[in-house]
């Protein structure tokens, strides 16, 4: 959320280190450098990163790596960068402060190939998740509408269960994060390879990858035990693989990142709980918190089975402040009007609420009407007329969905570039039109940055925001 956090500074810190030494995913490394400053552990940064790019260079040598690809993930000493660990608090227990540790992760040595790994393999795993992936919250809406009402799986009896891991980015060791990762890839691939990469290669820069994470804090360096950094591209693709293979049991679940729904229709919530507890025995390193019941939240929704009927409302949890703005905003759609009214007017008050003036918020409210033909709505509360809405919102929601892949293939092809400004006031979307028609104008014949071969994402930074005025920035060490 959009807020900050005050409490006592010694108690965070404590609750840090505590953490870090209690944490069997972490393991402290003997510090050989006696430097200080931006030259401290300089010299366990260059003999791992040594020992990185002759491994590379052994796998080139015996031709598992061509001579681009090579060059392309060799770690330069000079540039690499050693991660620190910090910590966000957690206030989503009641009366209780925990901490989420984040490692900084760009720049460091494991970036290039954690890079080339993701691009390699996200794409083929997020094709084989597809249908039971939820993308975000609309999606898990849409998804367990069309799978109850389809399948007519919604019982008087059925229940419903959410999962989450709290060990999503620690789930295992490195071997056997590798081993299954060698095992989805052997099961899904029918040549042996991933584009030009065989699934012994892939495992081999896995490898390299998971043993060479070490990251600051305080005064020590540490290397991870378990999984990898939470804050790279690669660990979501990981762990995803990971949680598919874990959950590959007898029944329909769907997923998004660390949390698990799906429906239960073989018996009690005991029988539930003895079934979820015999897979639990059979992977004790998945860590998780299980919800049974005919009602549940999940993500931002709640559903609820009543009497073989599903309902569904917009769930804010009772610890969270409310009317704060989210970083991002995708709310579950609601079935009726009444419910849709009401979200629509509290939305309207959390934007009154952190400052925006009336006229915005009408303004943009008006938009929103308009752009879906529905300005009656407004003022109206017709069930048919919100019930095409409804359905135009799903379509809507599918088109930004495909946009969302489009820029993703971008991205994979190095074809996206992003450029931020700083911003106080002013016509924004007028300058962003602007930037665009003057790029397309100037590099029009351009190979590599005309318009059908490269994607710009503009993105304006504040100057005077709270992030920038209050907290404390960490670098990482070069």
């Amino acid at each position: 959320m959009n807020t900050f956090y005050l409490g006592n500074r010694q108690e965070f810190e404590t609750k840090a280190y505590d953490y870090v030494s209690k944490s069997d995913a972490y393991k402290v490394l003997p510090k050989k450098d006696k430097g200080n400053g931006g030259q401290k552990w300089q010299t366990e940064l260059n003999q791992m990163v040594e020992f990185m790019n002759l491994l590379l260079e052994s796998l080139k040598n015996h031709e598992f790596l061509n001579v681009d690809l090579y060059n392309g993930l060799l770690v330069d000493a000079s540039k690499a960068k050693l991660p620190c660990l910090y910590f966000l608090p957690d206030v989503s227990e009641e009366n209780e402060i925990s901490l989420v540790p984040y490692i900084t992760s760009k720049h460091s040595a494991t970036w290039r190939i954690s890079k080339y790994l993701n691009e390699l393999l996200r794409p083929f795993v997020d094709k084989n998740r597809s249908t039971t992936t939820f993308r975000d919250e609309p999606d898990f809406m849409y998804q367990l509408y069309d799978h109850i009402f389809t399948k007519h799986e919604l019982q008087p009896t059925t229940l419903f269960c959410a999962i989450k891991i709290t060990n999503y980015y620690t789930l295992d060791t490195y071997k056997n994060i590798i081993d299954i990762v060698g095992y989805f890839l052997e099961d899904n691939l029918a040549p042996n390879k991933l584009e030009q990469a065989t699934i012994q290669n892939i495992k081999n820069l896995l490898h390299i990858f998971l043993y060479n994470n070490v990251f600051y804090y305080k005064d020590q360096i540490y290397t991870l035990t378990k999984g990898s950094p939470n804050t790279m591209p690669l660990s979501d693709t990981l762990s995803n693989i990971y949680v598919f293979l874990y959950a590959s049991v007898d029944l329909i679940f769907y997923g998004y990142k660390d949390q698990i729904f799906f429906t239960w229709n073989n018996g009690n919530e005991e029988e539930l709980g003895s079934f979820l507890q015999t897979i639990k025995d059979k992977s004790p390193n998945v860590q998780f918190q299980k919800l049974i019941a005919s009602s549940v939240p999940f993500l931002n929704a709640f559903v609820q089975n009543q009497n073989g009927n599903l309902f569904s409302r917009i769930y804010r949890h009772p610890l969270i402040q409310g009317y704060s703005l989210p970083y991002e905003v995708g709310h579950a759609k609601l079935v009726h009007i009444e419910d849709f009214n009401l979200e629509r007017i509290y939305l309207e008050l959390t934007c009154l609420t952190n400052g925006y003036s009336l006229r915005f918020v009408e303004t943009h409210v008006q938009h929103f009407f308009i752009f879906f033909h529905l300005h009656p709505m407004h003022y109206s509360r017709d069930q048919i007329m919100y019930n095409k809405f409804r359905h135009n919102w799903f379509n809507y929601i599918k088109m930004q969905h495909e946009l969302s892949d489009q820029l993703q293939q971008f991205d994979d092809k190095g074809q996206l570039i992003h450029l931020n400004y700083l911003y106080e006031y002013g016509a924004r979307c007028q300058f962003n039109e602007q930037f665009h028609r003057i790029w397309s104008e100037y590099f029009n014949q351009h190979p590599n940055l005309s318009i059908p071969k490269c994607e710009i994402l503009l993105n304006a930074i504040n100057v005077h925001s709270l992030n920038v005025l209050l907290s404390n920035q960490k670098s990482m060490v070069s």
